[in-house]
């Protein structure tokens, strides 16, 4: 009788475990690589966050670019929905995504904007569907944590921008928009920047993780936390206190973050204005916690909240070198 009791025990705990916990965490060392784009694709908008304001006119600007690159937009059936502050309700986001995901007509997934939300609505995702036909999800900011569950999934991702990113013209933007077409044609990506005179220099390779700063640590001891370890790790941020960007960095310090990597690559990190300062700037506190670590770090590259927000793919492995002069980044084509 005791013998049997335990096993329904284990039953019942197997069976409430299998309803309510939809998204298997994986540590795969092997990232899949979605296929580039091809003429005639179909690369679908998604609001995870927040909501769309169809008069500021930048979703036909994003129409008008993937048309002239010969791919066809799509939008979802809740993108122009509002609820308070979000693109809709948890349950419209979520269904939007899911069925995004499941699709395999939809060769992209864009995410129009950031902003906040995407985090209420990740737990019940499905991707069994997804990993029969992986296919690229791109954004950055707020996105950061869709991107960190497809590293956790293994499958690569883009950080790049945002339909929401072409609101204003601005020529410094030019670069970043021919990484994107770069990108969606499966090419090499290669980048030279000057060097910070704040860079340590070296030289080093591995698997690229990351995002930005506030939602890796939102995400710290949970299971959507990223292991870094033998990775080159990614950092950005907009529009915090210099304290603000203190004590985060001293949370992904202390869950070991700056630990055994082969590498950081930081963009754009602005503070508030009129920032209540505490004697170190924000690449002041970096090379508080990586100096003598003997990996690479780059400060200034472009990307994040940034004009110039070039494209970087996690979980894909990325060379950089770093020297007095300059600063390479590579990224192989997978393809």
């Amino acid at each position: 009788m005791k013998k049997l009791t335990f096993l329904i025990v284990i039953l019942l705990s197997l069976a409430a475990c299998k309803s309510t916990q939809h998204i298997t965490i994986l540590r795969p060392n092997h990232w899949e690589t979605p296929t580039a784009l091809k003429q005639g694709d179909t690369i679908l908008y998604i609001a995870p966050a927040g909501n769309i304001k169809e008069e500021k006119g930048y979703m036909h600007k994003a129409d008008s670019i993937l048309k002239l690159w010969g791919y066809v937009p799509k939008y979802p059936t809740n993108l122009y929905k509002k609820h308070f502050t979000f693109g809709g309700t948890d349950s419209e986001r979520f269904n939007d995504l899911q069925t995004a995901l499941d699709n395999p007509n939809i060769k992209a997934i864009w995410c129009a904007r950031g902003g906040y939300g995407s985090v209420r609505i990740i737990d019940d995702l499905n991707f069994d569907q997804f990993m029969h036909h992986p296919k690229w999800l791109i954004g950055f900011s707020d996105i950061t944590v869709l991107t960190n569950i497809l590293f956790k999934q293994g499958c690569q991702s883009a950080h790049a921008i945002m339909p929401i990113s072409l609101t204003y013209p601005n020529p410094n933007r030019k670069a970043a928009i021919k990484s994107l077409k770069d990108f969606f044609e499966g090419k090499s990506l290669h980048y030279e920047i000057p060097s910070d005179s704040l860079n340590i220099q070296g030289k080093g390779s591995g698997i690229l993780v990351g995002g930005n700063i506030s939602l890796l640590v939102s995400m710290l001891g949970s299971k959507y936390q990223l292991d870094t370890r033998g990775k080159i790790l990614f950092l950005e941020d907009v529009g915090e206190h210099t304290y603000s960007y203190d004590r985060m960095l001293y949370a992904l310090k202390n869950a070991g973050y700056f630990d055994h990597l082969k590498g950081i690559i930081v963009g754009g990190t602005s503070i508030k204005k009129n920032d209540d300062f505490i004697g170190e700037t924000v690449k002041d506190l970096i090379i508080k916690h990586t100096k003598g670590k003997g990996y690479p770090v780059i400060f200034d590259f472009p990307a994040g909240h940034v004009v110039d927000n070039r494209v970087l793919i996690f979980g894909r492995k990325t060379y950089i070198s770093v020297d007095r002069q300059k600063s390479i980044i590579d990224i192989p084509n997978n393809n």
